[in-house]
């Protein structure tokens, strides 16, 4: 387990706290359960750069020394990592999906921190099994890729949409970030082909925010429930340098704050995850101290009364 720990301004007044002095103490009736997915296999299978699998521990770093601003009444609890065995990724999905589905019929919020994108199939798992298979299910993506290629040689951290498509008729897909030359035509075509909600990165601009937030409610307004990723390599490289793909031409993390916050205060959200940290490029854990502040935002907007 992760060893928290970090600046203390002092230590009975809760309004000082911060994440390492109130993790892991006694739950209560509202919940945030951290899960770290420990895996890069799916990124290797997908030809990308190798060191995500590193990332869980080091946005915990990060999140420690946040300060702690929810009410007492909500507490939060770090399950520790899920790591993969060998190139074993298929056992591990079988592991986070309990996590998840656990957390969700435990009426706790799941906070999943990969590792590659493949987390997010695993974490889908988890949120279907816990919901039920009738429930509309809507997946929120942040990310630069469409992450729709075929799968029929083998899955990865570029196959999950298309898997949960295939096999899930109520799940619905949302994607905000597209880069339109980072995507090959075909994967565009899949896309369309499958009536996927698509916002490329010039439009996810805070100039913009009427009609991101339009198309989100929209969106949202289909689904029972809604489950949001976040690819952290959509982000300019600028901001973010420490990714498993860059994008030079990514969006800003402003606008990615203001996303997360929007979907994250909807009733309806059940599951976050942050996938593509990836340490082994980071410069001063720039990255990974971003992850850590989109990871509290989500909490804070889901959690507060």
């Amino acid at each position: 387990m992760f060893q928290w720990s970090g600046r203390v301004d002092s230590e009975t007044d809760p309004s000082t706290f911060r994440y390492h002095q109130v993790v892991n103490e006694p739950r209560q009736n509202k919940f945030v359960r951290l899960i770290g997915f420990a895996s890069e296999e799916g990124v290797r299978r997908n030809s990308g750069r190798l060191g995500a699998k590193q990332a869980p521990k080091f946005v915990r770093e990060q999140l420690s020394s946040i300060p702690w601003t929810l009410p007492s009444e909500v507490s939060i609890e770090d399950a520790g990592d899920i790591e993969i065995q060998g190139n074993d990724l298929e056992g591990g999905y079988v592991k986070l999906k309990q996590a998840v589905s656990e957390t969700i019929q435990q009426e706790g919020l799941a906070i999943v921190i990969g590792g590659g994108h493949e987390t997010t199939y695993g974490n889908y798992l988890g949120v279907r099994e816990a919901l039920g298979e009738d429930v509309k299910l809507g997946i929120i993506n942040i990310d630069a890729h469409y992450d729709m290629r075929p799968y029929d040689q083998q899955v990865s951290s570029g196959t999950m949409f298309l898997q949960i498509q295939d096999e899930d008729p109520n799940a619905s897909y949302c994607v905000l970030g597209i880069q339109p030359f980072g995507n090959t035509t075909s994967l565009h075509n899949v896309a369309k082909d499958y009536d996927v909600t698509v916002m490329e990165a010039a439009e996810v601009t805070m100039s913009n925010w009427e009609k991101i937030k339009r198309q989100l409610q929209e969106f949202m307004n289909m689904q029972d429930a809604v489950y949001l990723t976040l690819c952290v390599d959509v982000l300019n490289t600028a901001y973010a340098p420490g990714v498993s793909a860059t994008t030079p031409l990514g969006i800003d993390p402003f606008i990615t704050n203001k996303i997360i916050d929007y979907v994250m205060q909807q009733n309806k959200a059940v599951s976050f995850d942050i996938c593509e940290i990836n340490p082994t490029y980071d410069r001063d854990n720039q990255t990974a101290k971003l992850g850590a502040y989109f990871i509290n935002q989500a909490i804070v907007a889901r959690m507060n009364p």
